[in-house]
């Protein structure tokens, strides 16, 4: 499932994705949009026994007292980092850089703030129009030149990882942004305005005058939003850039989802509802919503309905589009940090596939079942015993799983986040075109608990087999423990706090369902059956990705090949493999960064032995954030090279 943070310059990967998840933020809201793809994610990245890791990934203070930056805007004030005649020493100045990039985070995103618990922009909404992107665009391009502004040689080891990870995350923002359209495609049936909007008003907060005010303020801010979105997608038009017909086509609905016929029951009005002695601010909202929401909803609904779908493409991949290839082939960059071709990865789905469909058959032959694994999967899909009758039952069991993993999770973590967590339903208006689960962050500045949302929709598609691993990626040990101790990290800065490399935020979601049988999960075949076919989805979605958007592969093509390899029910796969044709390069980055966690284990228990601890490592993994992944084996192996040292 995605952590919804996105692709680096999404916000749509923040809901991550999943949602998902990159927290590195969006030009725009439109391009925020345009991701999801990738929340959380999004949307995260010590302990004594990784001592080393803190000494490399730690910011150390100057010892002279800080340069104080001119006051103006961002472009002013990377011109006045530029000079490095304004500084005592080069330290100093990237110190600067870093803070301005955090400003420049939050003010170019105030979405993406509210997320975060930044104050000061709970009022706003992203600048979406094609002057802000281009605005944006512009400023993105000053912070990757900034790569060529720095004397190596005058910083810290400190400084240059920081730097290093700073200019990684720039870099694959500015190339995939710089060189190709992607804010114009930023609307699907699973990520989009329709479903951000709501999302950001029900989590804000309302215990004081002032943050009333602040949704009050954005609220009256989402016509604006929508005639933004409605003139970008009118340009993709225009250009031919478009996202597949059946990405889109359940978008109006959604709308219309959304839109109450009585204000009382619009999810606008919802923070509102149970304030006590408020009667003057609950009748402004109502009105809000009856005179200006609705409305606009209703031209937003009708631009789709009769202007966008009736141009979208009937073709599914990325390479159907101008420059697609080149295109496809940035987003497995982006999404992967690596430089595997769409061939290498495709030919690894295959093996991975095959590997793991034995790892099912075993099972499979221990429980005497009188058939193929396509059988099996039958009955897993159709059999009643593994299906709840009401989506109350189904949360009440996603709760107690989280509730018996939780008091576990010292057996494998040494370090362990202060941000609480929850289970939620899936919001009805997004439900049927949503994926099975989701995790959204929290923010222990702001008081936000971290949300771990299950679809309820269509019951008879939601296994209980699949609920423990499932709950494993989304909640704990997965997302909401990566992401909230990314965002609880002292002494580096502030930026690394809100990054998103998918290949390490949904790597770590998949490995840690590896993590069952340590946690006391999977001890029935059919819950161990479970998780392989997690697995075997994750592995299905290297060889169905790239069939799509490199290969030729048809929607249908894909489908078949998933039926064919998986026990997820049929409209799980549609949702999915519509997902897939939406986020070109997306889901690779499970696998991928699977993969390379295992191996850096695999690693470090041959290295260290009866010496291994599994909590230092995992401290390791978590303890420095979000990272791409050749950073990470950076880290591991010199801790590994600590470790040694240690024992000498």
């Amino acid at each position: 499932m995605p952590f919804r943070y996105g692709r680096a310059i999404s916000f749509s990967s923040l809901h991550r994705r999943k949602r998902k998840v990159s927290l590195s933020p969006p030009l725009c809201l439109a391009q925020a949009l345009a991701e999801k793809k990738n929340l959380m994610n999004n949307r995260l990245l010590n302990l004594t026994v990784v001592a080393l890791a803190l000494l490399l990934f730690s910011y150390a203070p100057t010892s002279t007292l800080p340069t104080a930056l001119p006051e103006g805007t961002i472009i002013e004030k990377l011109n006045f980092i530029k000079n490095p005649k304004n500084f005592n020493n080069e330290s100093e100045r990237l110190k600067l850089l870093f803070e301005t990039y955090s400003q420049y985070q939050i003010e170019s995103s105030p979405v993406l703030a509210t997320f975060f618990g930044k104050p000061g922009y709970d009022h706003l909404w992203d600048d979406i129009s094609p002057d802000g992107f281009e605005k944006n665009l512009s400023v993105l391009k000053i912070f990757d030149e900034s790569k060529d502004w720095f004397n190596l040689d005058e910083l810290t080891e400190n400084d240059k990882v920081n730097f290093n990870i700073f200019n990684i995350s720039i870099g694959n923002q500015y190339s995939l942004n710089s060189k190709f359209p992607e804010q114009y495609l930023i609307l699907d049936q699973i990520q989009g305005i329709h479903t951000i909007i709501p999302t950001i008003i029900q989590m804000m907060p309302t215990n004081s005058p002032e943050a009333i005010e602040n949704i009050i303020s954005r609220l009256k801010g989402i016509p604006a939003l929508l005639e933004g979105v409605e003139t970008i997608l009118s340009e993709g038009i225009e250009k031919g850039i478009v996202m597949p017909k059946n990405t889109v086509v359940l978008v109006p609905d959604q709308l219309r989802n959304i839109n109450a016929e009585k204000p009382e029951e619009s999810v606008f009005y919802m923070p509102f509802a149970n304030l006590e002695d408020q009667e003057p601010i609950q009748k402004n909202v109502r009105e809000i919503i009856v005179t200006s929401i609705n409305p606009a909803l209703n031209r937003f609904t009708s631009f789709i309905e009769e202007k966008y779908l009736p141009n979208t493409r009937e073709t599914y991949g990325l390479k159907e589009l101008p420059n697609g290839e080149a295109w496809y082939n940035e987003r497995i960059k982006y999404n992967t940090t690596t430089d595997m071709t769409a061939k290498e990865i495709h030919d690894l789905g295959l093996s991975e596939v095959a590997r793991i469909r034995l790892e099912m058959q075993k099972i499979i032959s221990e429980l005497k079942f009188d058939g193929d694994i396509n059988d099996f999967n039958d009955f897993l899909r159709e059999d009643p015993q593994f299906y709840f009758d009401t989506p109350e039952e189904l949360l009440a069991a996603y709760r107690d799983i989280c509730k018996r993993i939780d008091p576990v999770l010292p057996k494998l973590f040494g370090k362990l986040p202060r941000l609480t967590y929850g289970v939620k339903r899936v919001p009805a208006y997004s439900e049927q075109g949503n994926t099975t689960a989701y995790y959204n962050p929290g923010s222990l500045q702001a008081g936000i608990p971290g949300y771990f949302f299950a679809n309820t929709y269509n019951l008879k598609s939601r296994p209980k087999w699949e609920m423990e691993a499932l709950s494993i990626h989304e909640a704990v040990p997965g997302h909401h423990l990566q992401i909230a101790l990314a965002q609880e990290l002292e002494n580096v800065p502030e930026f690394r706090t809100m990054l998103n490399f998918t290949a390490f935020i949904e790597g770590w979601g998949l490995y840690s369902e590896s993590l069952g049988p340590a946690l006391g999960m999977y001890n029935d075949p059919y819950s161990k059956y479970g998780q392989l076919t997690y697995e075997m989805w994750r592995a299905i979605r290297l060889v169905v990705d790239t069939g799509i958007h490199s290969f030729g592969w048809s929607r249908q093509d894909a489908i078949d090949y998933f039926i064919m390899n998986s026990g997820k029910s049929e409209n799980d796969i549609t949702v999915e493999v519509d997902r897939y044709i939406a986020w070109p390069g997306q889901a690779l980055a499970y696998k991928i960064g699977e993969l390379k966690i295992k191996e850096l284990r695999n690693r470090s228990e041959t290295t260290l032995k009866d010496k291994f601890d599994i909590r230092a490592f995992h401290d390791v993994v978590l303890g420095s954030g979000s990272l791409p992944l050749d950073v990470l084996e950076y880290n591991i192996d010199n801790w590994l090279n600590e470790q040694i040292t240690i024992e000498k």
